[in-house]
This record gives C-alpha cells, sequence and structure tokens, in this order.
C-alpha cells in the first residue's frame, strides 16, 4: 500500500508540473501572438543601392569597351596601304613584263 501511495504521490506531483508548465506556455504563447514583428530593411534596401549603382558603372565601362572594339574591328585593316600599292604595282608590272616577253618572243619566231 505504501508503493501505491508513492506512486500515487509522485504522479500528482509530476501532473501538477505538467500543468504548470502548460500555463507557462499558454502565456509565452499569448505573448508571442500579441508581439508584432516588423523587418526594418534600410540596411538592405541601402545596401543594394549601391550594389545597383556599381553594377550600372561596370556594366556602362563593359558597352564603352565594347563600342571601343567594335570601332576598331571596323577599321582594321590586315596590310597596310602602301604595302597593298607596292603589290598591286608588281603584279602589274609582271604582268606587263611577262606579256612583253611573250610577244618578244612570238614576233622573233
Amino acid at each position: 500500500m505504501a508503493k501505491i501511495e508513492e506512486i500515487t504521490e509522485l504522479l500528482v506531483n509530476e501532473i501538477s508540473s505538467f500543468e504548470k508548465s502548460i500555463e507557462q506556455l499558454g502565456k509565452v504563447s499569448d505573448k508571442l501572438h500579441a508581439t508584432k514583428v516588423s523587418i526594418d530593411i534600410r540596411e538592405i534596401r541601402a545596401l543594394l543601392h549601391s550594389h545597383q549603382h556599381e553594377i550600372k558603372a561596370v556594366l556602362d565601362s563593359q558597352k564603352k569597351l565594347y563600342s571601343r572594339y567594335e570601332y576598331l574591328l571596323e577599321n582594321a585593316k590586315i596590310y597596310p596601304n602602301w604595302a597593298v600599292i607596292v603589290f598591286i604595282v608588281s603584279l602589274i608590272f609582271g604582268g606587263v613584263s611577262t606579256s612583253y616577253v611573250l610577244i618578244t618572243k612570238i614576233f622573233v619566231l
């Protein structure tokens, strides 16, 4: 009988402490539901704004660089003008001299 009384006393104590814990949990839950949480995004907004300006500056510099390369490629020449003129003149001279040699051989024969 003594053991049953001890067990019942322990159960009563555990149940009463459980009920107290439930009451405390209910109070904390009410406080949490009553608390309004507001998020301050001013710092994040400022950070994003500065990051956006940095990205825009980088993009502008890349566009300038791209347009400069595009201009250079459009105006790029593989050979200088004087080399092209010398080549054309040498072709004309070679053609004229070859035709002269052929014509003189035909008339000599």
